[in-house]
């Protein structure tokens, strides 16, 4: 058995789209109309979806309420990429919670906030 996919929801498909390709998503000919999202993943890899949250309140019954903590974390190739995608998100104007730093435990980390709050790490392992 394997995680397939973590699930979100939004708020505003647009500004979704929008942070996670600045993450390093491809949303290439996606629909911001759609009430689901999942853009382009290599093969074997763990899905990402977006969900309109009006349509998974209406399938649940509840108003999603994004995590107070990491919801799932993004494994980059080098610290110099947790850097420069941090970066990224900063200068599409969204919210970088907690800056790039090297963790005591051997990896670059940092969070960052999609639209509607749920957080999303990024890290690397420190060479050598």
């Amino acid at each position: 058995m394997k995680i397939d996919a973590v699930a979100v929801t939004s708020s505003d498909m647009e500004r979704s789209i929008a942070f996670y390709s600045a993450v390093g998503f491809d949303f290439t000919g996606a629909d911001p109309a759609a009430n689901h999202l999942e853009p382009a993943t290599p093969d074997g890899a763990c899905r990402l979806m977006i969900d309109r949250a009006d349509f998974m309140e209406r399938l649940s019954g509840m108003a999603p309420r994004p995590a107070s903590h990491a919801g799932f974390a993004l494994l980059c190739d080098t610290p110099a990429e947790v850097d420069a995608r941090v970066e990224a998100v900063r200068t599409a104007g969204f919210v970088v919670v907690t800056e790039p730093w090297d963790a005591f435990w051997g990896q670059r980390y940092a969070s960052v906030a999609d639209p509607d709050g749920y957080l999303v790490d990024l890290f690397a392992p420190l060479a050598g």
